[in-house]
């Protein structure tokens, strides 16, 4: 059987939760003995609104917000059984979404 390659993908709103789920990540594949290639900061995707303030009185007065949506990505090169057990029994912290590949 040929190895499997598995990607992991983080995404939050709150850079310290996807930086502590990625250290539980590969600490956990760490202990299984697995080659392991990350966590990879990737570009920070930022969405900015721009809302009036008043309707009517102060229209050119404008109010800035912004999203911030931090991700990393995780490569498992050499994978095996215990590696795929020790991923589904992780309890991570919630706010963050992760993609698996196999």
């Amino acid at each position: 059987m040929p190895k499997q390659k598995i990607r992991i993908k983080l995404r939050g709103f709150d850079h310290k939760l996807v930086d502590q789920a990625a250290g539980q990540i590969v600490g956990a594949v760490e202990r299984t003995g697995a080659v392991i290639s990350g966590p990879i900061p990737l570009p920070t995707h930022i969405q900015k609104f721009s809302v009036i303030r008043s309707s009517f009185i102060d229209k050119n007065s404008q109010e800035q917000f912004e999203i911030r949506t931090h991700r990393r990505l995780i490569d498992i090169i050499e994978t095996s059984s215990k590696t795929i057990d020790a991923l589904t029994g992780l309890n991570l912290p919630s706010g963050v979404e992760i993609d698996i590949k196999l």
